[in-house]
């Protein structure tokens, strides 16, 4: 009997531990239809805007410091507390855009989907910050609304707390706080996909291909066409930080 104790005792430890961490599968997404909206090289087909209440600092004069490096779009402010925009010149109306993000913990930033010069918005929510939410989404610009997100950052970025403070119009957060670290990989690229269809509009957001929202607002709030635009926000000084985005692709899904 002896010699079957540390086996049995071994196989009852094994059955009572705790299963490791297993966050969601991604959805397998086609390339089909996407059209690279960044050339990689220079920021031709978009035009940074300082026409939004980031660029109060500088008086609306300057729109934050935008140039293109090693491949990637990289933001920042330009003087402390001065951001802005940087906008397609091509209007859309129903698509889907994606890209990779990696930025570092702090800066505010946002990804803006039918976008005025001015920043008016819907935007799904790049707050990579203490507190901040990622692939939420909030009316920039349009009196906060919506604003529905159903997670937050904690300390930093590595962690989440869950459920929101904020409300989460009815969509769960797809991943839990302690799988967080196993899901997402702060200090890397990692993809950041959004969807706005119709007006009052459908927004479906996805980070690594999970879904983490879906959403449909209860009132027309902008027009049916808009740029989209990646944001440094105003406020702080945050010019000794950066955000980065690169391979930027849209997929036009309006009726033809």
């Amino acid at each position: 009997m002896r010699a079957l104790a540390a086996p049995l005792a071994a196989l009852i430890t094994a059955v009572a531990l705790p299963a490791a961490a297993q966050p969601p599968a991604p959805e397998k997404f086609s390339d089909e239809g996407f059209v690279t909206i960044f050339n990689g090289k220079d920021l031709t087909g978009w035009t940074v805007s300082a026409k939004t209440g980031h660029s109060r600092t500088s008086k609306n004069t300057s729109g934050g410091k935008w140039e293109v490096k090693a491949g990637a779009v990289v933001g920042t402010q330009d003087v402390p507390g001065n951001g802005g925009i940087v906008i397609t010149d091509k209007q859309y109306g129903d698509f889907e855009v994606a890209l990779e993000m990696n930025n570092d913990d702090g800066p505010d930033s946002g990804l803006f989907l039918r976008s005025t010069d001015t920043g008016k918005c819907y935007q799904a929510m790049i707050d990579y910050h203490k507190g901040g939410n990622l692939m939420g989404v909030y009316g920039e610009g349009i009196g906060g609304k919506p604003h529905v997100r159903n997670f937050d950052f904690g300390k930093d970025v590595t962690e989440i707390i869950v459920p929101s403070k904020q409300a989460d119009g009815g969509f769960k957060c797809p991943v839990k706080a302690a799988d967080w670290k196993a899901f997402w990989k702060a200090g890397e690229w990692n993809e950041l996909r959004a969807r706005i269809v119709g007006n009052p509009p459908t927004i479906t957001t996805w980070i690594k291909g999970v879904k983490f929202m879906e959403y449909t607002d209860t009132e027309k709030r902008l027009g049916d066409t808009g740029g989209i635009a990646l944001q440094v926000h105003g406020g702080g000084d945050y010019t000794k930080q950066f955000v980065r985005y690169r391979n930027i692709r849209v997929k036009d899904l309006s009726k033809k």
